[in-house]
């Protein structure tokens, strides 16, 4: 059966984790992260779906998930994926894709991905560690690779598979009341994932449900964040 084309932000929210606990600030710090990702306390990344894990033979792949080092503080640097790709085409993402044979390890991949996309250099990248794979619906088995990326630092898109790059507050993403799960119901079957809608910058608050308004993070990326969130916690 072939399940109709849907556009997550009209999906109707189900639940947000305003009542999970916060994570401390010192942990959203740079000394924080580097301290957490030194640490091995036990943690529960989010289950995923069955149909998710039922995926046979996914093809590997690699995010970086950069966590810039700004004077106000740390933002996480996203995309706008491009709309003529054959994956995930206009989506919100981190910098990365498929591992390739010359990628020795995730993070090589990873961080080749992130020169490719948004010319970041790799140079500026400090390593603290990777996350959970992450299996995406569209068969892919993806290391979400965290770093820290220190100033001065330019990006530029490749406009071939990047339309635009954006920064969020880490904190923001960190906080579980930013957390949405949305639920997509069609005859036969129903699918939940999480949601963190961020304004745009110039958008109000209020205005943060506006056509336009908003980046849409969405999916495997806000799965990746949630499971991100977790990790913090433990």
């Amino acid at each position: 059966m072939i399940r109709p084309v849907f556009e997550p932000e009209s999906l109707p929210i189900e639940s947000t984790g305003a009542d999970l606990p916060h994570i401390a600030a010192d942990r959203l710090t740079p000394d924080g992260l580097r301290a957490r990702f030194e640490q091995r306390l036990p943690w529960q990344p989010e289950p995923q779906e069955a149909r998710v894990l039922e995926i046979r033979d996914p093809r590997e792949a690699a995010v970086l998930m950069p966590i810039a080092m700004r004077p106000s503080g740390l933002t996480v640097l996203l995309t706008q994926r491009a709309d003529n790709l054959s994956n995930h085409a206009g989506q919100v993402s981190f910098p990365g894709g498929s591992r390739e044979p010359s990628d020795p390890t995730p993070i090589a991949a990873a961080l080749r991905e992130a020169h490719e996309e948004v010319d970041l250099d790799p140079a500026r990248v400090e390593v603290l560690g990777a996350l959970p794979d992450y299996l995406t619906g569209t068969g892919f088995r993806v290391t979400p690779v965290v770093g820290l990326v220190h100033e001065p630092f330019t990006l530029a898109a490749d406009s071939l598979e990047v339309a635009s790059i954006f920064e969020v507050p880490l904190g923001f993403l960190m906080n579980p009341a930013h957390h949405e799960v949305r639920v997509w119901r069609w005859e036969g079957g129903e699918r939940r994932f999480f949601a963190m809608p961020y304004p745009q910058q110039g958008v109000q608050p209020g205005d943060i449900r506006g056509v336009g308004g908003t980046h849409f993070i969405w999916g495997a990326t806000a799965g990746m964040l949630r499971n991100f969130y977790r990790f913090l916690l433990a």
